[in-house]
């Protein structure tokens, strides 16, 4: 929508706009009889390859051959119901935890293609689309599972090498924004990585890893700095998807055993803090592990993940999104990079941020790509 002079009522027949160069349609205009000569014009939609655009663009809009006055405008690009794409990493990784904290995208540790284990923390600012590196974890670390609470980034469990046989740690690391330093918590009660976190209030529920602590399911109280044991998942699984929704604690896919060729599983199941138990839900449109989800506006999504044997790379492009009210899933468009190896996302301002991740099967292809994605509907 723009406001501009030149059209009066709803006649658009001789007006023509261009955003960035691109055409885009004139759908109509209204006359704003507050303001003489004053109109509201609408454009759109906007042109698919501005999707990745970031700031101002210019916008011409010519009327009966007569050029009005050029203005720019900053898009939101992607679409509602569209994917995008953001400032790549600086560095590539996959086997990377990613948290959200105050709108922004921390995303750390992980391995390259080299399979050597970072300490890297890379941060994405929302606002200028732009990252920068952090004071490195103390530990190199991969497959952690991450979170954000209270204006604190905590940073919980992993594995020390990329053999997926072991070599896990219980540390739990706590980053302040204000000292940019990192504080050693109290420890997980089992060593574990490759699971997954969602958060409710205080608390990040930590659950499932790779063999043996694929049932672990555990809470932290970031105030208290204590854990609790809780019963354990119903399924046991790694590389999971996991979310908070309505206080309860979903989680969802993931593979049996240690490596990406093991059996996967399709199980959705949900952990009610209030009554100590767990529930089974309606089960994932397909078996896949290493998937990946967050929470949106009260649905889950859940993207990509390995195991597909119909793709060259052994990646899904599977995007599917679940509605807890409703407890069906719904099948939405595929990623455009199809991605795995990413543990946690972030939900800032409207838009799904996917940062790194695998683009085929095993640890030996971290990515610098940032999707982004703009759900279309909060579910109800």
């Amino acid at each position: 929508m723009l406001f501009g002079t030149g059209i009066r009522g709803s006649s658009t027949g001789g007006a023509i706009a261009t955003i960035a160069g691109e055409p885009v349609p004139v759908l109509g205009a209204t006359a704003q009889g507050s303001f003489a000569g004053l109109d509201q014009v609408n454009l759109g939609p906007l042109p698919r390859t501005l999707a990745g655009r970031r700031g101002t663009v210019g916008v011409a809009l010519i009327v009966d051959n007569v050029p009005a006055n050029r203005v720019t405008i900053a898009p939101t690009l992607p679409a509602t119901g569209e994917w995008g794409r953001r400032a790549d990493l600086p560095q590539p990784n996959s086997e990377i935890s990613v948290a959200e904290l105050d709108g922004r995208v921390y995303v750390i540790g992980g391995y390259p293609s080299s399979r050597i284990t970072v300490a890297t923390v890379q941060v994405y600012d929302t606002s200028s689309d732009s990252w920068s590196l952090l004071t490195p974890l103390p530990t190199p670390l991969n497959h952690a599972m991450a979170a954000g609470v209270n204006g604190k980034l905590y940073v919980i469990g992993g594995q020390t090498t990329s053999d997926g046989a072991g070599n896990f740690v219980d540390t739990v690391y706590e980053y302040d924004p204000m000292t940019v330093g990192w504080t050693r918590r109290t420890p997980m009660p089992t060593a574990r990585g490759a699971g997954a976190t969602a958060v409710v209030g205080d608390r990040i529920y930590v659950a499932g890893g790779r063999p043996p602590r694929g049932a672990d399911f555990a809470v932290y109280d970031a105030r208290a700095n204590t854990w609790t044991t809780l019963p354990n998942l119903p399924t046991q699984r790694n590389h999971l998807a996991a979310a908070a929704i309505g206080g309860k604690v979903y989680v969802v896919g993931g593979r049996f055993e240690g490596g990406f060729q093991s059996p996967q599983t399709d199980a959705v199941e949900v952990f009610d803090p209030a009554a100590n138990t767990w529930a089974t839900r309606a089960r994932l449109p397909i078996p896949r592990g290493g998937v990946n989800g967050l929470e949106a506006m009260g649905c889950l999504h859940v993207f990509g993940g390995e195991g597909n044997n119909n793709a060259p790379s052994g990646v899904y492009p599977d995007h599917d999104v679940y509605n807890p009210l409703t407890n069906t899933w719904t099948r939405l468009g595929p990623m455009p990079i199809p991605v795995h190896g990413v543990t946690g996302a972030a939900f800032v301002d409207g838009l799904i941020y996917l940062p790194g991740g695998g683009t085929s099967e095993g640890g030996s292809s971290g990515s610098r790509f940032h999707q982004v994605y703009r759900p279309p509907a909060a579910c109800r």
